[in-house]
C-alpha cells in the first residue's frame, strides 16, 4: 500500500459512478463524520466501503444512463464497520455522504472482524517475545544463523477454545543465512502458540510428528533440532536458486495500433461487450451491469467466498481452515500488479482505495489489470471441395487481480470472449502451508516434500455468485440431461439402439442442486418471456461448472457448518440486497448455521421461477501435494464457462474478421525441424 491521503488534497466536484468503489474523498468523509458521531469514544475503522445501491433503484438508473436520459442517481452510502474502546465493542452503521445521515447502527455481538497485516504483525512480535516461547526455542538448539519467524493464522473452530475471544494460531519456523527471502517454510519447528486478541500468549504447543503422535503443552525439555533436515533444494528466490534454463528466448506481446478496449473510468467497453468494473476489501475484483450487443446479461459477478480447509486430523491442524475472503479480504491482500510480469501487451490497470485503522484512505494501485490476449483458433472451416480454409482466431479481454494470502497466491481472472462466453479462470500458486515431521515417519493425509517438510492434504473451495439479467430481470434454472433412448421399447424408435435425447426441468424453489456427469447434466438460466425466433425456446446462457469433489469434511464437523455452500455444487436463491456471501458476513471463528443453506431453510419454500435469481457454483480442487509443487508450486488452473444457449440467430462470432498474415507477422522460423 502507498501511504495515506488526507482528505484536502483533492475536491468531490466529480461525482461518482452509483457502482464506483469509494473515493479518498469519500472515505475520509465516512471517517470524519463518525468521529464526530462517537466524540468521546476511539472508533478503530475495520472495513469502510460502499454500500451498493438496491437494485430497484440501480435498475432505472442504468436503463436510464444507456439511453442517455436524465434521472437522479441512488444515494452514495458508506457501510462502515469498526471497533470501539480498544476492539472491546464492535459496530457497524451506514452513512449517506450526501446528508450526512448516519443510520442502520447495529451491534455485531460475539462477531469478529477479518484480519490484516497489522494484527499479524503484533501477534508475531508478541510471541517471539514471550519468555516462555523463547525458553522453548532456545531448548531446539538452531544452528547460529538461524532467524525465527513466525506464521500467523486464524483460529478455526474445533470445540476446544472458546470463539467469544479472539485468537490466534502461531506457527514458528526458521530461515537460515541472512537473506530475507530464504524460505523459511523449509523448515517448520515443532511448536506453535496460542495468542488472545490482546496478543498475550496463552499456550505454548508441541506439534506431533508420526501419525501416532498429539499435541502437547510444551514442558521446557523438547527434542532439539534434528540438523539432518538441514537441506539445499527449496530455496526459490533467484538470488538463493541461481539455476536458470537459458533456451527460453523472448516472446513479446505488442499491439501496434493500441488495444481495441476503451474505458470512461470505471466503464469498459471492448468489441460488443459494456460493464463497469468495481472493487471492495472482501470480494476484490466485481463485475456489474454485463451487456453484450446492447442486451442485458448479467447484473453482477463475483467470488463470493473461498475455502481452504486441511486434512490433517490431529490437533492443533484442524484449526487451518481459512475463509480467504471472509476472514482475510482478497481486496485487502491484492497484490500492486507490475508491467511486463503478471500481464504482457498493452494494459490498462484500475486503482482502488482502503483505509488506515484511523480512517485515513490509502491508494492500493494496479490491483486490476485489464488486457487482450490471444486465446487460439476461434472458428475454421475448409471445404474440402475447394481446399479454402477460413481461420478466425479468438481474442480475449481479460480481467484479472492477483491476492497473496499468506503462503498461497491465487489469480482470479474474468476472461470475455468474442463469441459472447464469460469465463472465470482460478490459478492457484504459492507455497505449500508445511508441518514438521521427523525423518522417516510419514502420515496418511500428507506428503513429504523434503526432509522434515510435510505439506499435508487440503481442499481449495470456491464459491462464484453469478447475478444474471438474461434479457430482462426475471430469470429461470432449466437443469438438462442427456439419457440413451431405450432398445426394443414399441413407445420410441431405437431399433438399433444409438438414439438419446434430453429432459428439461425448471426449478421451481430455492434449492443445493449437484453436478452429474453420467448423464451430462448441464444448467441453463433462461428468461421464459423471451423466445429465440429460430429455435422457438426460452433465450438464455448455460453454466459449465468446473467439475469438483466437494468438501471432504464429515456434516457433523465445524468445517461443513461453517462453510455450507461447499456440500453442492450449484445453489439458486431469490434475489435479496446485500445477500453476497454464501458463507455469512462474519466468517471469523464462526460456528455454523449462517450460510447458504441456513438462509433457505429459514425462508421456506421460496419460488424462483421467472424471478430475480442468483446462481451459486462451489467448485475447487482436492489438492493432495507432490513433490512437484516445492518449493512453489506451478499453478493449479480451474474454469467455469457461461455461454449463450440459444441467445442469438446464429453464431456471434461470425463477424469476428479473418486471421490474415498480412496482419498477424507470423516469421517463419527455417532448419529448426530439420534433424540438424
Amino acid at each position: 500500500m502507498e501511504k495515506s491521503i488526507t482528505s484536502d488534497q483533492s475536491n468531490m466536484a466529480i461525482e461518482p459512478h452509483p457502482l464506483d468503489p469509494l473515493s479518498p474523498q469519500e472515505i475520509s468523509l465516512a471517517a470524519k463524520l463518525l468521529k464526530n458521531h462517537c466524540s468521546d469514544k476511539n472508533v478503530i475503522f475495520r472495513i469502510i466501503t460502499l454500500a451498493e445501491p438496491s437494485k430497484k433503484l440501480m435498475i432505472p438508473f442504468l436503463q436510464a444512463e444507456k439511453t442517455s436520459q436524465p434521472r437522479l442517481p441512488p444515494p452514495r452510502v458508506a457501510f462502515v464497520q469498526y471497533y470501539m474502546d480498544h476492539a472491546k465493542h464492535f459496530h457497524q452503521v451506514e452513512i449517506n455522504l450526501k446528508t450526512h445521515e448516519i443510520f442502520g447502527k447495529k451491534a455485531l455481538v460475539g462477531k469478529h472482524s477479518y484480519t490484516d497485516a497489522v494484527e499479524m504483525q503484533k501477534s508475531e512480535k508478541a510471541c517471539l517475545a514471550h519468555p516462555r516461547v523463547q525458553a522453548e526455542i532456545n531448548a531446539l538448539d538452531l544452528p547460529e544463523e538461524a532467524v525465527v519467524c513466525v506464521e500467523s493464522w486464524t483460529y478455526a473452530p474445533d470445540g476446544i477454545e472458546d470463539m467469544k475471544q479472539r485468537i490466534i494460531m502461531c506457527y514458528l519456523y526458521m530461515r537460515l543465512g541472512t537473506h530475507l527471502d530464504s524460505n523459511h517454510f523449509a523448515y517448520p519447528l515443532d511448536i506453535c502458540a496460542e495468542l488472545n486478541g490482546d496478543f498475550e500468549v496463552m499456550k505454548v504447543l508441541s506439534l506431533p510428528s508420526a501419525d501416532s503422535d498429539r499435541m502437547s503443552e510444551c514442558s521446557g525439555n523438547g527434542k532439539k533440532f534434528d540438523r539432518k533436515k538441514i537441506h539445499g533444494t527449496s530455496e526459490y528466490h533467484p538470488d538463493l536458486q541461481t539455476e536458470r534454463r537459458t533456451t527460453t528466448k523472448p516472446l513479446l506481446v505488442q499491439q501496434p495500433e493500441g488495444p481495441s478496449f476503451t474505458c470512461d473510468g470505471n466503464l469498459l467497453i471492448w468489441e460488443k461487450w459494456r460493464m463497469r468494473i468495481g472493487f471492495n476489501y472482501r470480494e476484490g475484483l466485481t463485475i456489474h451491469d454485463v451487456s453484450y450487443d446492447g442486451r442485458d446479461l448479467f447484473y453482477r459477478l463475483s467470488l463470493s467466498e473461498m475455502f481452504v480447509p486441511y486434512g490433517d486430523s490431529r490437533s492443533p491442524y484442524p484449526r487451518k481452515a481459512a475463509f480467504d475472503l471472509g476472514n482475510n479480504g482478497a481486496g485487502v491482500n491484492a497484490n500492486n500488479l507490475q508491467l511486463g510480469c503478471d500481464c504482457l501487451g498493452s494494459i490498462k490497470y484500475f486503482d482502488t482505495y482502503h483505509h488506515t485503522l484511523a480512517g485515513d484512505p490509502v491508494k492500493m494501485p494496479n490491483v486490476v489489470c485489464c488486457h487482450e490476449i490471444d486465446d487460439g483458433i476461434l472458428w475454421k472451416h475448409t471445404n474440402y471441395r475447394t481446399n479454402n480454409a477460413i481461420v478466425t482466431r479468438s481474442r480475449m479481454l481479460v480481467l484479472q487481480t492477483i491476492i497473496t494470502v499468506g503462503n498461497y497466491e491465487y489469480i482470479f481472472a474474468f476472461q470475455f470472449t468474442q463469441a459472447a462466453e464469460i469465463n472465470y479462470e482460478v490459478r492457484a500458486t504459492g507455497i505449500l502451508s508445511t508441518n514438521p515431521i521427523d525423518i522417516g515417519d510419514s502420515v496418511p493425509y500428507g506428503t513429504v516434500v523434503a526432509p522434515g517438510v510435510m505439506a499435508p492434504y487440503h481442499q481449495h473451495l470456491f464459491s462464484l455468485r453469478i447475478d444474471p439479467s438474461i434479457d430482462g430481470q426475471q430469470n429461470s434454472l432449466l437443469v438438462e440431461e442427456s439419457h440413451a433412448m431405450p432398445i426394443n421399447d414399441p413407445a420410441v424408435h431405437n431399433p438399433i439402439g444409438v438414439g438419446y435425447t434430453t429432459t428439461k426441468s425448471i426449478v421451481e424453489q430455492e434449492t443445493p442442486l449437484d453436478t452429474d456427469v453420467t448423464k451430462a447434466r448441464i444448467f441453463k438460466i433462461i428468461n421464459e418471456n423471451v423466445l429465440n425466433p429460430i429455435t422457438n425456446t426460452p433465450v438464455g446462457y448455460k453454466l459449465v461448472p468446473h467439475y469438483s469433489q466437494m468438501l471432504l469434511a464429515d456434516p457433523s464437523s465445524f468445517h461443513a457448518k461453517r462453510s455450507e455452500f461447499t456440500t453442492h455444487a450449484l445453489w439458486v436463491t431469490k434475489y435479496e440486497d446485500r445477500d453476497l456471501y454464501s458463507a455469512g458476513e462474519h466468517t471469523m471463528q464462526s460456528l455454523g448455521g449462517d450460510g447458504i443453506a441456513s438462509k433457505i431453510a429459514s425462508r421456506g419454500q421460496v419460488g424462483v421461477r421467472n424471478e430475480d435469481i442468483v446462481l451459486w457454483h462451489t467448485f475447487g480442487t482436492t489438492h493432495n501435494p507432490r513433490v512437484e509443487d516445492w518449493p512453489v508450486m506451478p499453478v493449479e488452473k480451474m474454469m467455469v464457462t457461461l455461454k449463450p444457449v440459444n441467445l442469438f440467430s446464429r453464431s456471434p462470432a461470425m463477424d469476428v474478421p479473418i486471421s490474415k498474415q498480412e496482419v498477424n507477422g507470423s516469421v517463419l522460423v527455417d532448419g529448426c525441424c530439420d534433424g540438424k
